[in-house]
């Protein structure tokens, strides 16, 4: 039996009405069943979880840098060409030249990274 779990239109606690799939009315529960409290906080449970899933998966994907994603440029190279330019702006803005200015980058890395951000341009 698959059952659904809904607020209603005002989405108050306790006017939550259960939908079973095949019947045209939903199921008729006491606000004050215990068996209501167990749905809402398995409901309130599940969305905590989801909630606190997305935030992680959030946070993780704003702490990479799409530097990153270049072939050859470890995490000392990155902060050296961040503190070069001034971040990441800095860094999209400089030529092929002003990269290869940088101590260990090389013309074939500058053009990658170059490349990363420029990709639309071609």
């Amino acid at each position: 039996m698959i059952v659904g779990v809904s607020k209603g239109p005002d989405r108050k606690a306790g006017m939550e009405k259960m939908i079973v799939v095949g019947r045209e009315q939903p199921l008729d529960i006491n606000p004050r069943a215990s068996a209501l409290l167990l749905i809402q906080h398995i409901r309130d449970e599940a969305h905590r979880f989801a909630i606190t899933g997305h935030k992680q998966r959030r946070a993780k994907a704003m702490q990479q840098s799409v530097l990153e994603e270049v072939a050859g440029l470890g995490a000392k190279r990155r902060q050296l060409l961040l503190k070069q330019f001034g971040g990441l702006q800095g860094v999209a803005g400089a030529g092929v030249d002003a990269l290869c200015s940088i101590d260990g980058i090389s013309r074939p890395l500058a053009q990658r990274i170059y490349a990363l951000f420029h990709q639309d341009e071609n």
